[in-house]
């Protein structure tokens, strides 16, 4: 039977309705994880309030969220060596590397106007995506093609895609080698669930890559 990780144990006690997610959930930590330990990041995107969740998400991975996360001895030598005279090294935070696709509101807004604006996430993660990198897609009803594209161009680069989405996941789904659905169906709600799962995703990929105590 799959090791189940303890902060997804703790997030399906609490929410019985997420218990079928269990593989899934840790699928998707096994897959980010791997990816951030080689040397790997995250590319996400989403439209609406799942684009909001997607700057959650990297708010969370690009900072301490639970944990401390002090730079290195080596980090610190790097910075020092490079001009840092300690305020700089005293201060920074470990990241798990996130670009969140939402962004690049000239490039995007070009795109759009001289070629194809439903493709503007296709055309950052078909620009930015490898091997070592995945990319989360959020779609509350997996049927978003500015997601869906995005998630064609990432497979195409050799990327890993992780859908997070509502019951069915739509076609999405078939895009991902894990989709994470939310068992609701109405956006709202799915979306109430969203960020408990992301959540559980953020802490447990903190405490492998960081440990150490909490703030």
């Amino acid at each position: 039977m799959q090791t189940i990780h303890p902060i997804f144990q703790t997030l399906l006690r609490e929410r019985p309705s997420l218990s079928g997610m269990a593989g899934d959930l840790q699928q998707a930590f096994e897959i980010l994880l791997t990816a951030f330990q080689n040397g790997g990041k995250l590319l996400l995107c989403g439209n609406g309030g799942s684009a909001c969740d997607c700057e959650h998400i990297a708010g969370e991975l690009m900072k301490g969220f639970l944990l401390n996360r002090p730079l290195t001895q080596d980090e610190k030598a790097a910075l020092a060596k490079a001009g840092d005279d300690g305020k700089i090294a005293g201060r920074l935070q470990r990241a798990m590397p996130t670009l969140v696709l939402n962004g690049l509101s000239g490039m995007s807004s070009a795109f759009l106007n001289d070629v194809e604006g439903e493709l503007t996430y296709a055309q950052q993660a078909f620009a930015y995506a490898g091997p070592k990198d995945v990319l989360l897609g959020i779609s509350t009803s997996g049927n978003a093609w500015n997601v869906r594209a995005a998630a064609i161009a990432a497979r195409a680069r050799g990327a890993k895609v992780i859908g997070l989405t509502g019951e069915t996941g739509g076609k999405l789904a078939a895009l991902c080698d894990v989709c994470l659905k939310a068992p609701e169906h109405e956006t709202f709600r799915v979306q109430e669930l969203h960020l408990p799962i992301y959540h559980a995703l953020c802490a447990a990929l903190e405490q492998a890559m960081y440990g150490g105590a909490q703030e």
